[in-house]
């Protein structure tokens, strides 16, 4: 009968059932086998709801959105030319500055695509950039900054962790130590690509573009209200000041003061619109972090950390094999689903396991990112790869030919993240 419930689960997953109504059942059908009372459910489900961190989300979250809707990409993109237009390979340079921040600052990699890339694509051609090598980076560049403050997915990865670490004896994680866990290796990144962009162009040099401090005043001037914003939540959070939801509610209010009553870019007949779009995917967010707590509870009550450590330890014993395969499962899943659905499903189940091999909670969530900002663009179903295709009217064979060297270099940074630890820990351990 159980073996039934669960092939209609699959069944039905399959068939594109809701992922928390699939997650939900899942972990109800489990403490049915083992004879708990549902009660159980109602007090997993109620856990997410104790986390102080959790009020962080839907304040970013909605100042992500904001600044999304605004003109926020067009004098970020001015300003980084001005700033780094004149270095070598300055325009490859300004895309990736340009992206890894508007993706930290709004939290969506697709959204960076949409927004930069009708700026960016042309500007690179304009400046000599090949077409593919302009297009590959673009489509590269979009999940930049997954993993710089107020990054959306290490604040849930950090809230997945505090409520296992209640459940479990294991270390807990401060989602600051996560946030500057990922300065080095966001710059490593960064780097590795700049490097290859160089290398790339290296037979076929693009000129350089003179400085003009003129346009450097005038863009700064422009962007003048914007340009506080990193230094309010990176001030706060990491000197202590303010904690993570009093960092998220200054930054709303802040954007919220600045696009719409300063700029006037967001009209308040509009900006309801906009809360209300941000609202219904934090919701999504919250419904499904509420299920996968529930789906946890049900895994450590049941004991299958415990046996998919003892079945790990059997086959594999060197850490260094684990942290490999760790990658290969997460660069797959970063292909074929999305990063909060991969979040949820993966961490209750590979958190226990990695600690038990001695892998610190906050360079695996770094590990964790690192591998979906990857796999956004990983062939054949990376979803950067379709946003890109529709973006710059490309056909999917196309952006496949122009990711993969991007891919490459940052599979290199990978290895390099996930090998040396102190590159995420240097700053918190």
């Amino acid at each position: 009968m159980i073996w039934l419930a669960v092939l209609a689960l699959l069944f039905l997953a399959l068939m594109g059932a809701p992922l928390f109504a699939v997650i939900l059942a899942g972990a109800a059908l489990g403490y049915y086998a083992m004879g708990l009372d549902m009660a159980v459910l109602h007090i997993d489900l109620y856990q997410i709801s104790n986390s102080v961190v959790l009020m962080a989300l839907p304040l970013f979250t909605f100042a992500g959105f904001l600044l999304s809707e605004a003109k926020t990409a067009d004098r970020l993109l001015r300003l980084s030319r001005a700033t780094f237009g004149w270095m070598p390979g300055g325009m490859a340079f300004v895309a990736l500055i340009a992206c890894a921040f508007f993706t930290a600052l709004t939290g969506g990699s697709g959204v960076t695509i949409v927004a930069l890339g009708g700026l960016l694509l042309p500007a690179l051609i304009k400046a000599g950039y090949p077409q593919r090598f302009s297009t590959g980076l673009m489509t590269t560049s979009g999940s930049l900054g997954l993993l710089l403050i107020p990054s959306v997915p290490l604040l849930i990865y950090g809230i997945l962790v505090q409520q296992m670490s209640r459940e479990i004896d294991m270390p807990s994680v401060e989602i600051v130590d996560l946030y500057l866990a990922g300065i080095m290796p966001a710059i490593l990144m960064i780097a590795l690509l700049y490097g290859y962009s160089l290398w790339a162009t290296r037979h076929d040099p693009v000129p350089r573009q003179a400085f003009n401090g003129r346009e450097l005043r005038e863009a700064l001037y422009e962007a003048r209200w914007e340009l506080p914003l990193p230094f309010v939540v990176l001030g706060g959070v990491f000197s202590g000041i303010l904690v993570i939801s009093e960092a998220a509610a200054i930054t709303a209010l802040y954007v919220l003061i600045v696009e719409v009553f300063l700029y006037r870019e967001i009209t308040l007949r509009r900006l309801p619109g906009v809360m209300r779009e941000s609202m219904i995917m934090v919701g999504g967010i919250l419904l499904i972090l509420g299920v996968a707590m529930s789906f946890a509870g049900f895994l450590v009550y049941s004991g299958v950390p415990e046996q998919l450590f003892a079945f790990i330890r059997e086959h594999v014993e060197s850490k260094l094999v684990f942290l490999i395969l760790l990658n290969l499962l997460l660069l797959a899943l970063g292909a074929i689903l999305d990063i909060f659905a991969a979040l949820v499903i993966i961490v209750p189940l590979i958190l226990p396991v990695a600690i038990a091999f001695g892998i610190d909670p906050v360079h695996l969530g770094i590990i964790f990112v690192a591998n979906m900002q990857i796999g956004y663009f990983t062939p054949p179903v990376g979803m950067n790869l379709f946003i890109a295709s529709y973006r710059f009217r490309k056909s999917i064979t196309e952006l496949y030919a122009a990711t993969i060297p991007f891919m490459l270099v940052l599979l290199v940074a990978l290895l390099l993240i996930t090998w040396v630890p102190w590159l995420s820990l240097a700053f918190v351990r």
